[in-house]
């Protein structure tokens, strides 16, 4: 079963900030051996995906405070087959009548099924894969205007579930999923992005934010894990107060790309750090 559905790993998110793109530098500089991997900001995923791909996960833990994330995988994990049915129910197509109308259903309804499949379509359907609530910490990112958006296949979907079959999914915040993390082990911080500037301020990933107070605590939680003997790799922009935080690891600057600016023309490539807390 699990050979063949390999060909269908991969993320069932387009997730802002997702890791895709530099998926071959992140499995360049992972311990080539580590026990159980640890990812509290889950996000789309594309890490977990990989490594699994390539028979290096024995068991995972991964996590996120986005309650409406948990409760897809929880529910991708646990009722594969009711994703499935509840995604072919869905009768919205790819306009803006129907994606509002999807959106409304989204934020009026509590059935952990429903609210995954619509977070499929509206995730698939909304611009540039945003998750963005607001102050009522209700869905409300825009009608996307895509030409042909694709829904996941059923393989997509049971190959995902197979792979969170070998994980524990927790809805914690960063310090406590990772708090049993031993010596051998292996943790990916990919936060939300310290901004390079005001104006690119985006982490209304939820509605309380990431902000300057939490990538300092990130810091302190990474330099205990350090000192523990946990493997600690974690993505985030090229500023000078990221690399001040992190002046005593391993930093790695590598070119990407954003694709959050509703202007085309500006999703230009710019720097990220890869830190690590061993050699690379």
């Amino acid at each position: 079963m699990e050979q063949s559905l390999a060909e269908y790993y991969r993320p069932i998110l387009k997730w802002a900030g997702g890791k895709r793109q530099l998926l071959p530098i992140l499995l360049k500089y992972s311990p080539a051996k580590f026990n159980t991997y640890y990812e509290p900001f889950i996000g789309g995923a594309a890490l977990l995906i990989s490594l699994y791909s390539l028979n290096k996960i024995k068991s995972a833990v991964v996590s996120d405070t986005n309650k409406d994330l948990y409760n897809l995988y929880k529910t991708m994990k646990e009722n594969p087959l009711k994703l499935i049915a509840a995604l072919k129910d869905l009768k919205f197509k790819n306009n803006r009548e129907d994606y509002y109308e999807a959106r409304s259903l989204f934020n009026s309804t509590e059935d952990p099924v429903k609210r995954s499949a619509l977070l499929i379509y509206l995730n698939r359907h909304g611009y540039n894969g945003l998750y963005r609530v607001n102050s009522e910490n209700k869905f409300n990112v825009p009608f996307g205007r895509y030409s042909n958006p694709r829904m996941p296949s059923s393989e997509n979907i049971m190959a995902f579930s197979n792979i969170l079959k070998s994980c524990t999914i927790l809805n914690l915040d960063f310090e406590m999923a990772v708090s049993h993390a031993t010596r051998g082990d292996f943790v990916y911080f990919d936060p939300p992005y310290m901004p390079l500037n005001r104006t690119s301020y985006f982490t209304e990933y939820t509605n309380s934010g990431f902000d300057e107070k939490d990538q300092e605590r990130l810091f302190r939680v990474y330099y205990e894990l350090s000192k523990r003997g946990v493997y600690v790799m974690e993505s985030n922009s090229s500023t000078e107060f990221i690399k001040e935080l992190y002046k005593d690891f391993c930093i790695i600057e590598v070119d990407a790309k954003r694709n959050i600016n509703s202007i085309g023309n500006r999703r230009n490539g710019i720097k990220e750090l890869i830190i690590t807390n061993y050699d690379v």
